[in-house]
């Protein structure tokens, strides 16, 4: 029997609120969103077809999909890309899923980046890079910039890499694989600007997270140690071996609830420095923002 990609959207779409416990409306999305990407069509193109035939052939991998999906499998591995910053990134279960609020990151740097270094063009680290969603944003709006991506997993530098490609800007991007700043730190490097999303979760409370994110997305990742500030204070620690003087900058994304524990380590490490604390669009406390001039 032929079905159209109408009925192929309301069988998806009926399987997902039957199984995947999805609202009516994240249900009838994700259907569409796997059907156009199993399509490789927009969206114009999949809504004036919907009474075309959809390819029989199609229809294992759009079952083994929604099947997927049902499973609590996040839609942006199933599809294999997520946007950030306007871009659309590769990711993969090796990879943090890039987050909106992860883009008051990039933005806090930037701002304070352009005020700081008027003439003159800063070298960055992006510690932890994941799919390289940050240092290649910040390498592709400050094409001047000398951006470096750090990552203990090998896969996630891969990722990294191919994201870079995609953007091209994998001649500018160094990436090394190494502990947090240890790389660095080992080569007598110092940097202008230090970036880094860390794992933020306390570990306890990474079983209340939603089974798309606990099951799926590495706990490498999310993992912050018994009260989620164990990256902070390594990280902290190794900042006065890697970041310039007589002017710098050191951004960190954080959890609801930690920006002032966040704010004190790096005043601990940095007294010198200047704290800003950057809201995201929700209101909640997102970046921490340590700088100096002098």
């Amino acid at each position: 029997m032929v079905r159209t990609i109408r009925e192929a959207h309301r069988w998806a779409f009926s399987f997902l609120q039957q199984n995947g416990g999805q609202s009516a409306e994240d249900a009838r999305f994700i259907a569409e969103r796997l059907l156009r990407h199993l399509l490789g069509w927009d969206r114009a193109r999949f809504f004036a077809a919907l009474d075309e035939p959809f390819p029989e052939e199609l229809w294992p991998a759009l079952r083994r999909l929604i099947e997927e999906k049902g499973q609590g499998m996040p839609l942006q591995y199933l599809v294999g890309s997520q946007e950030f910053y306007g871009r659309e990134f590769r990711v993969s279960p090796h990879v943090l899923i890039p987050r909106p609020e992860t883009e008051c990151l990039v933005e806090s740097v930037l701002e304070r980046a352009d005020t700081l270094w008027q003439t003159a063009a800063p070298s960055v680290v992006d510690v932890g890079c994941g799919s390289g969603a940050i240092a290649v944003t910040l390498a592709k709006e400050r094409p001047s910039w000398d951006v470096t991506a750090i990552d203990l997993s090998k896969d996630a530098l891969r990722t990294a890499r191919d994201n870079a490609a995609r953007h091209k800007v994998e001649r500018r991007i160094r990436f090394l694989q190494g502990d947090l700043l240890i790389p660095l730190v080992e080569g007598k490097e110092r940097v202008d600007i230090v970036v880094s999303n860390p794992p933020y979760i306390p570990t306890r409370d990474l079983e209340t997270l939603a089974v798309e994110v606990r099951e799926h997305e590495p706990r490498l990742a999310l993992d912050g140690g018994e009260d989620g500030l164990d990256v902070y204070r390594r990280l902290a620690a190794m900042l006065k071996d890697v970041v310039k003087r007589p002017k710098g900058i050191v951004a960190l994304e954080v959890g609801a609830g930690q920006s002032r524990e966040v704010a004190s380590l790096l005043h601990q490490s940095l007294p010198h420095g200047k704290i800003d604390v950057v809201k995201d669009l929700a209101g909640i406390d997102r970046v921490v923002v340590l700088y100096w001039t002098c």
